[in-house]
């Protein structure tokens, strides 16, 4: 009799642990269930907004995998519309409701992974349901938007939400045509990013055309004569809206592991060793659901990160296969654009530096990405976040044009690996004038938070 691994939730974290484990170990060893409560597997929710742009075609591209490839050579028992409702760790079953046939089904376990993702932190006003109004989780909501785009012809959006969603989507709604207004309730966006950057951001999408209006919380959604959204309210008055796009933040989904007894951590994400093992004996978590470790501060986190996902899926697929896996953290790099801005950053920022009871000093520097006599060099800031009596790199950040995002994976490499500044200093990065100055950025900005002259 083989043992029986069920797995809760078919996007990253799951279908990576359930693949990784079935190349471990065959059917006879190892039966896998897995139940998704949507309808596709393995598909690139980061890139909805670019479909949603029309920069990807259709949507079976952002699908990497589907389930019945996922049954026929890997002989995974994947079960869609099926959603887990209860979880009795004593007796090792899982009650899912079948969402097709309205019926109840209980799945034995011997190991349980739990990698249901997060969800959306909607904002706490009336009307979210009004027909116009979406999110930007899954296929069917980015579906839902091209839809209403279709067959509305929409000339206004309200995007909600200044993070990585809000600011994709409200380019996507510019290439579409349409007049962008972005509405947040906090004082700048990109609330990861230090204040001076996240006034560059701004200053920058006033200049794309965008009616960015900050510390501006939504109050209500307003219907039409035909039920569809008109306008939102806020203290400072009314936005006329024929689409209303919700980019706000999400949450671990943790609520049936808690039920169940499973422990939660102060992130609000599942509790799990470096081998996404949880404190319950045959319980494992990965993905966007679960907590880790940040690399740098040491604390508890969790990161709704394709990346971390699918790598924290491969581990715990690693262990369930028999083999060893640890999952070492995380420093939370990321990276975005809004048009031709590019916005970046890993690490700690100085608050959440300070929280860890690090003394952070902030050092900054602006330059070109390439040489300055190559043309179409654009600017770009980077600011180094440094713990003053050591000199320890704790986080970086960089927002400039095109060629400036992708220069933070040299800060996370330092790092990941505790790098002083100093030793920053002395990394041997390539140089040509059409992608850098003689000293990068990066260089440079480290120069300066090492105290160099010159």
């Amino acid at each position: 009799m083989p043992r029986q691994l069920l797995v809760i939730g078919g996007d990253a974290a799951g279908m990576s642990a359930a693949s990784q484990a079935r190349r471990l170990l065959g059917p006879d060893a190892l039966a896998i269930t897995l139940v998704e409560r949507g309808d596709t597997t393995s598909y690139a929710a980061c890139g909805i907004p670019y479909w949603v742009a029309g920069l990807v075609d259709k949507r079976s591209r952002l699908i990497a995998r589907r389930a019945e490839v996922f049954r026929e050579k890997q002989h995974i028992d994947v079960r869609l519309h099926h959603e887990a409702t209860a979880i009795d760790t004593a007796a090792r079953t899982v009650t899912v409701r079948d969402l097709d046939a309205d019926a109840e089904v209980t799945f034995p376990y011997d190991d349980l992974l739990i990698a249901t993702g997060a969800q959306q932190v909607p904002p706490p006003v009336e009307g979210l349901d009004t027909p116009g109004v979406s999110g930007v989780q899954t296929l069917g909501d980015g579906q839902r938007i091209l839809d209403a785009m279709a067959s509305r012809s929409p000339r206004r959006a309200v995007v909600v939400g200044g993070g990585y969603i809000g600011l994709e989507m409200a380019e996507a709604m510019q290439l579409r045509g349409l007049d962008v207004t972005l509405i947040d309730l906090a004082p700048q966006p990109m609330t990861t990013l230090e204040p001076e950057l996240g006034t560059q951001i701004a200053d920058a999408m006033r200049t794309m055309g965008i009616d960015l209006r900050l510390g501006t919380p939504l109050t209500g959604v307003e219907a039409g004569a035909d039920g569809w959204v008109r306008a939102v309210t806020t203290p400072d008055g009314t936005i006329d809206a024929d689409l209303v796009v919700l980019g706000t933040g999400v949450r671990p989904r943790s609520a049936l592991a808690e039920a169940a007894g499973i422990p939660v951590g102060p992130s609000g994400g599942i509790i799990t060793d470096d081998r996404q093992a949880t404190p319950v004996d045959g319980v494992w978590a990965a993905g966007d659901c679960a907590e880790t470790v940040h690399r740098v501060s040491g604390r508890p986190v969790s990161f709704a990160l394709g990346t971390v996902a699918n790598k924290q899926g491969r581990i715990a697929g690693l262990n369930l296969g028999g083999a060893e896996g640890r999952f070492p953290g995380v420093l939370g790099t990321a990276v975005t654009k809004v048009h031709d801005l590019e916005i970046a950053r890993t690490g700690l920022s100085v608050r959440e530096a300070e929280a860890a009871g690090l003394r952070p000093v902030v050092s900054r520097i602006t330059a070109g990405t390439r040489a300055h006599y190559y043309p179409e060099s654009s600017e770009m800031t980077v600011l180094l976040i440094v713990e003053e009596d050591t000199s320890r790199l704790l986080g970086g950040q960089i927002v400039g044009g095109p060629g400036a995002g992708k220069r933070i994976d040299v800060l996370a490499a330092a790092l990941w690996n505790g790098m002083l500044v100093e030793d920053l200093v002395q990394m041997d990065l390539a140089y040509a004038p059409p992608f850098s100055p003689v000293w990068d950025p990066v260089l440079t900005a480290a120069r300066r938070a090492a105290g160099s002259p010159g």
